[in-house]
């Protein structure tokens, strides 16, 4: 059983924390487990991306749920929001979403730009030299990310763009 995404278990889990540790903070370790998955201990939300060049987005967890969406953009970013078994319910950069098979989802980072003609920069610096601008709508593969700028890469041009330009990068994300 599941209240707003948090099992039963964990909710005692956090609540005995509290209880024992009255005085002290919980951890952030034991605050970073309830947002973890409970099928691939991975976090939630996080972002992966479509696989496939089709995918169907169905009204629950199963392939006896109706089908509501078909994803129909291959590296499309998509936001894993729940689990369960091989199920995962996700969503685009609209909100529209539901349960898609796992199969039909990688972890390969992708995201799409939200900015008409964005600049895509030689460095991550806004007086840097424009290697390409990308319409909106492009996807393209997530590389490093600093607090204000991702290295992005589309169409065979690699370069910086400002994080606030993508949609598929949590705003608080960094990346190696």
């Amino acid at each position: 059983m599941t209240e707003n995404g948090v099992t039963s278990r964990r909710a005692a889990l956090v609540a005995g924390l509290a209880f024992v540790a009255a005085p002290v903070l919980a951890p952030a370790s034991a605050l970073a487990e309830i947002t973890r998955g409970p099928v691939t201990n991975l976090p939630l939300p996080r972002f992966v991306s479509m696989k496939t060049s089709e995918g169907n987005v169905r009204r629950g967890p199963s392939t006896t749920h109706r089908i509501d969406w078909v994803f129909k953009r291959r590296d499309m970013p998509l936001q894993v929001t729940a689990e369960y078994e091989h199920w995962r319910k996700v969503q685009d950069y609209e909100g529209v979403g539901g349960w898609m098979h796992y199969a039909l989802l990688s972890g390969v980072r992708t995201v799409l730009t939200q900015t008409d003609m964005m600049p895509v920069l030689n460095r991550p610096d806004p007086d840097a030299r424009a290697v390409a601008t990308f319409e909106i709508g492009v996807i393209a593969r997530l590389g490093e990310c600093t607090a204000d700028w991702c290295e992005v890469s589309a169409g065979g041009y690699n370069g910086w763009a400002k994080k606030s330009n993508l949609w598929g990068v949590a705003p608080d994300e960094i990346r190696d």
